[in-house]
């Protein structure tokens, strides 16, 4: 199915070598903030629960925390000094 999704969609499917994190390690980094900081500390107690606050942890990773990438800024400040309306959402 994801494949005729991708096809149908114009996707290219590109996956990383088994074993072989370093193939993509802007996401495995990510995986594992998402991981440490909202997944191992957090009950979840419906799938309505782990929405709220799996939606809740990535408002506050795209708009309100620092990235060192950015300067230390967060994106919404970051945004705001490029005179950007948006940099994540």
């Amino acid at each position: 199915m994801l494949d005729q999704w991708a096809y149908v969609n114009g996707v290219r499917l590109d996956f990383s070598r088994r074993g072989k994190p370093t193939d993509n390690g802007l996401i495995e980094a990510f995986n594992g903030r998402l991981r440490a900081e909202c997944l191992n500390e957090n009950w979840f107690m419906s799938l309505e629960d782990a929405r709220e606050k799996v939606e809740a942890w990535r408002r506050l990773y795209n708009e309100e925390r620092p990235h060192s990438v950015l300067g230390n800024l967060a994106p919404r400040d970051f945004a705001a000094s490029t005179g950007q309306a948006s940099v994540a959402g």
